[in-house]
This record gives structure tokens, sequence and C-alpha cells, in this order.
């Protein structure tokens, strides 16, 4: 953690009056307790929810300790007709960067076709209320998120699926190969990836990408982090 090991060093081990260390040291625990329990590597999902205060932020932290407004819509949404005709909103730069991505997969011999962008808030409800009444709240909070919950809401995020035609199944395609190591490039980083469902709070999603933009798409990938990891580390 580069931003706890530098504030470290200057609050303690540069502090040349002793009595004052301990004091420094103190402050310091409390400040990262505050800031790892807000971004939630806690694990205490749907405690202490933060209303979201940057929600046009391309890095905005969406999940279940931080919640958008009801009435929070992106402001730049664009149309996208997806290869089945369907309508999909999304963020300007999200669209144009999918574009990118899925012609350059294209030409890789690839197939991405996008088929869930954004959701407002009403639709979020309804959809994770249907999952509890139809497998149980224990199931539904591992693969949906409570409205206002959901990034979906921003207009950052997409649901892909590849050749198979099933986003359930995404992970058994060529194209799932292809996004895990192309998707940076275009500024997406898988969200939900397996291994980190203690952090995320969600089970592998291999189908879901946010777009947090090109650089940051980059330091995700080559360090193997989350979002909530990325802001511990970089933020």
């Amino acid at each position: 953690m580069p931003f706890f090991v530098f504030a470290y060093n200057i609050l303690v081990i540069q502090m040349n009056d002793f009595s004052y260390k301990y004091i420094y040291a103190t402050l310091f625990i409390i400040i990262a307790i505050v800031i790892i329990d807000d971004i939630n590597l806690s694990n205490r999902f749907y405690e202490n929810v933060n209303l979201v205060s940057n929600p046009d932020s391309f890095l905005t932290l969406v999940n279940k300790n931080n919640q958008l407004s009801p009435n929070y819509i992106p402001i730049d949404l664009e149309l996208l007709k997806n290869d089945d005709d369907k309508i999909i909103f999304l963020r300007k730069i999200v669209k144009d960067q999918y574009i990118k991505l899925k012609n350059m997969a294209k030409q890789d011999g690839i197939y991405i076709n996008v088929v869930s962008a954004y959701r407002n808030y009403d639709y979020q409800a309804n959809l994770f209320n249907y999952y509890v009444q139809n497998k149980g709240l224990s199931y539904a909070k591992v693969v949906s998120a409570r409205a206002g919950h959901s990034e979906l809401q921003t207009g950052l995020a997409i649901d892909i699926e590849g050749e198979n035609k099933d986003y359930d199944l995404f992970h058994n395609s060529s194209s799932y190969l292809w996004m895990i190591k192309n998707a940076y490039k275009y500024g997406f980083i898988l969200r939900y990836p397996e291994g980190k469902e203690n952090i995320t709070g969600y089970n592998f999603e291999p189908w879901h990408y946010r777009y947090v933009g090109l650089v940051e798409a980059k330091t995700i990938y080559d360090n193997n982090l989350t979002l909530e990891e990325y802001y511990i580390n970089y933020w």
C-alpha cells in the first residue's frame, strides 16, 4: 500500500521527537481504519453506507457501501444499438471506447456484444427484488446489487457476451480470454474478478466490465487490483 507506507514514513519515521511518534502512529492507524472502512475492505457489506459524492467521475466507487442517489442519471448518456438491435444507453466516453474495443476484437476474429449497460434506480430495485423472491436474499446479495448500489446506474459499466451468446458462460469463450488481455487498453477493467469476492462482495462476473480511464485501467490490470484496492493504493 504505497500511500500508507509513504504517510507512515512522513508521520512517524521522520519524527525526531520520540514522544510524538506514538501520537502520530495512533492518528495514522485511526485514519487508515476510517479509509478502509469507507471503501469496505473490512467486508461489512451494506453497513455504514455512504452517499456517492462524485457520481460523474470515471473513477467513482459504487459498491455495497457507497450508494448513488435514486435520482442520479448520468449527464451524457448516449444511445447504442447492439448486434441484436437492442437499445443500450451508456456514457459517451464508454460508448466511444467500447466501439473501438469491439472493432479491434473483430479484427482479431473475436465476437463481443454489449447486452446491458445503464440501468436506472427503479429497474435495479425490481431486479434485486426478483432475485430475492425467486432465489432468496442470500443468493440475491452475491449476484445482484440493491438499488443505488449498482454501478450500471453510473453508465460506466457494461455486460457483454461472446461467441457462445450466453454471458453466464462468457468465461468459457475465446471472447473472455481476449477481453482479459485487452480490455484495459480501452479503459475497461474486469470489475468482479475471481478470487476477490471477499473484497467486491459479488461472485465472479466474467461478463461485467467497468470503464475507469486508460491510465487507471492499466494500473489496475498490471497490479491485479479491484477498484476497491485501487482506491486504497492510489487514490
